[in-house]
């Protein structure tokens, strides 16, 4: 679609748009106008024949022709109102116009013409004239008001010839009127063309609006940073769903309209609000949300004053950011830099740790003493443990890391078993785990050291969360009704928000400021290295007396499952150290 000329540049382009809206017909507005038209020929027809109706009662003459011409328009209007379907007048001399202005044009002229000179209808021309010039094109228009003017030059001659006297006030009369129609004509085109332009780009324009109306609320709805629109007196006007979901759980936030002041944990909120309105500016600041059985939120507050006259009818825009995607964008950012700087620290590290194991060997052949030999083996198994981690943190980094072997085939239950009773032994956690698997032996193909990374992560993160009751930690060893291999660690922590569960696997993103956010996202990375797949859900555990709700991470493998003889173990195995 084409833009006016003075139309200032948009984004918006022709595929927004429904082609062909500049030739869009308007058939409301149209048969509007058409039918008003229709209506005043079938009044003024009703109301010619009431009149020569009179002149005939009180006429001495008794001349039925006016009458008869009166009555013969009057149907003539009335079965064009009722039968004829509106359409617009062609750009030509059609049967529309013939039936229509045609009709009038004759019918007013033979009036004129049965009356003698004392009676004038031709100001009765005007209605032919103006619903051409409207509802037909310039020539049509002028093509009806040459009509008009050359009947009456034709009438000021047929008086003249009669003998009505002298001849020029009747051509001047004619000139005279018939100019006027041309000026009536002319005039009332460019109205109604006018005015047809200016619908046009009226209609335009609440499309453009329509659409950018539609645009905005997507882009608003899909946004994740919260939006308000809030009173003087802290109604919520209006809100995003990232609006609603920061501001917490409550069942009321899916109603239209909701008060901040309702609930003390948006207290300061309502008083940024109330400085805002107080002083008419834009005001931000960093808030804490509490709410009963949750955690509490940090968000960063912004509002904004809509441009009104009348303060009193201002309303404040709030926009709400949380704190922890925040940190998790830059954290990010911080992450993708560090992979740029990966290879160069690499060579930097692996090369003094080279240095280091190689010294060490060389020096632990000439040790003799078991305190000397006892240091010596620290320094060579935390050297080597240095060198996975930095090969892992290298492999995470690499956007397009290099495929990896089949793993071997490992025996599920029995690498379970023992990193949990490993990680019993470093934590001091004697009673707060519990084991469960299921009986004979699951095989699956995964890195042993990458599987004992993967649990010790989730153990670590469980404990982090759980309480000290006995059992409070479980971890299980199963197989799907899909026939997929699986290991669960579980705990009755509280549950999480909806926001640091959406960010659960993202790199640095963590709910405590000394975390560094890397645990849970090293542990889907090496699930997705060798096939498995891990998630998070709310479950159910087993407590002491009645079943207790907690988080559940669950690994799923893709690999076969084996099952062989031997020695079933207990599906309550809590593991020793």
């Amino acid at each position: 679609m084409k833009q006016p000329p003075d139309a200032a540049p948009s984004w918006f382009g022709p595929n927004l748009f429904e082609p062909g809206i500049e030739q869009a017909d308007r058939p409301d507005e149209f048969n509007r106008i058409w039918h008003g038209f229709m209506t005043a020929r079938v009044t003024l027809g009703l109301v010619l024949v009431l009149l020569q109706s009179v002149f005939f009662a009180l006429s001495s003459t008794k001349d039925l022709g006016p009458l008869l011409i009166c009555a013969t328009y009057f149907i003539a209007a009335l079965v064009v109102r009722l039968m004829v379907r509106p359409r617009p007048m062609g750009k030509t001399f059609d049967a529309q116009w013939f039936g229509t202005v045609g009709v009038d044009v004759v019918a007013f002229a033979l009036l004129q013409m049965s009356q003698d000179t004392s009676i004038n209808y031709a100001p009765l021309f005007a209605l032919p004239v103006l619903m051409t010039s409207i509802l037909g094109s310039m020539l049509l228009a002028m093509g009806a008001a040459a009509s008009v003017t050359l009947f009456l030059f034709l009438y000021a001659g047929w008086v003249v010839l009669h003998g009505a006297g002298d001849a020029a006030p009747h051509f001047l009369q004619a000139a005279l009127t018939g100019a006027g129609c041309f000026a009536l004509s002319f005039l009332a085109n460019q109205f109604a063309t006018r005015m047809a332009h200016v619908e046009l780009r009226a209609e335009r324009n609440q499309l453009a609006a329509d659409v950018q109306r539609q645009v905005n609320e997507l882009v608003v709805e899909s946004l994740s940073d919260g939006i308000m629109v809030i009173d003087r007196t802290g109604t919520v006007r209006s809100a995003n769903p990232a609006a609603r979901r920061l501001l917490g759980p409550e069942r009321f936030l899916d109603a239209e309209f909701f008060n901040l002041r309702s609930k003390p944990g948006w207290q300061s909120l309502v008083a940024l609000m109330k400085l805002s309105f107080d002083k008419l500016t834009s005001q931000q600041a960093e808030v804490i949300l509490r709410h009963s059985g949750q955690g509490p939120r940090r968000l960063r507050a912004q509002t904004q004053m809509t441009s009104i006259n009348n303060a009193n009818d201002a309303l404040c825009v709030l926009f709400l950011q949380d704190q922890r995607e925040m940190e998790a964008r830059v954290r990010t950012e911080k992450l993708a830099s560090m992979g740029r700087m990966s290879a160069a620290v690499a060579h930097e590290i692996r090369n003094p740790l080279a240095a280091i194991a190689q010294a060490n060997a060389l020096l632990d052949e000439d040790l003799t003493e078991p305190g000397h030999k006892q240091l010596s083996q620290m320094v060579q198994q935390n050297a080597r443990r240095l060198e996975r981690i930095v090969d892992e943190v290298l492999d995470i980094a690499r956007t397009h890391h290099e495929e990896q072997g089949v793993a071997d085939a490992i025996r599920l239950n029995e690498l379970v078993m023992q990193t949990c009773r490993d990680w019993q032994a470093q934590t001091g956690s004697k009673n707060l785990l519990c084991l469960s698997q299921a009986e004979g032996a699951t095989e699956v193909r995964f890195e042993p050291e990458h599987l004992r990374r993967v649990l010790i992560n989730l153990l670590d993160n469980a404990r982090r969360y759980a309480s000290q009751n006995p059992n409070a930690i479980q971890v299980s060893v199963g197989q799907n009704p899909g026939g997929r291999a699986f290991v669960s660690v579980w705990s009755d922590g509280q549950p999480m928000d909806k926001s640091v569960e959406r960010h659960l696997f993202e790199p640095f993103f963590s709910s405590e400021s000394r975390s560094s956010g890397l645990g849970l996202y090293i542990c889907r990375e090496l699930c997705e290295r060798h096939g498995a797949t891990i998630i998070h859900q709310r479950n159910t555990g087993h407590g002491n007396d009645s079943p207790v709700d907690g988080n559940e991470f669950l690994v799923s493998f893709h690999g076969f499952v084996t099952r062989e003889g031997g020695p079933a173990l207990s599906q309550k195995d809590s593991p020793q150290p």
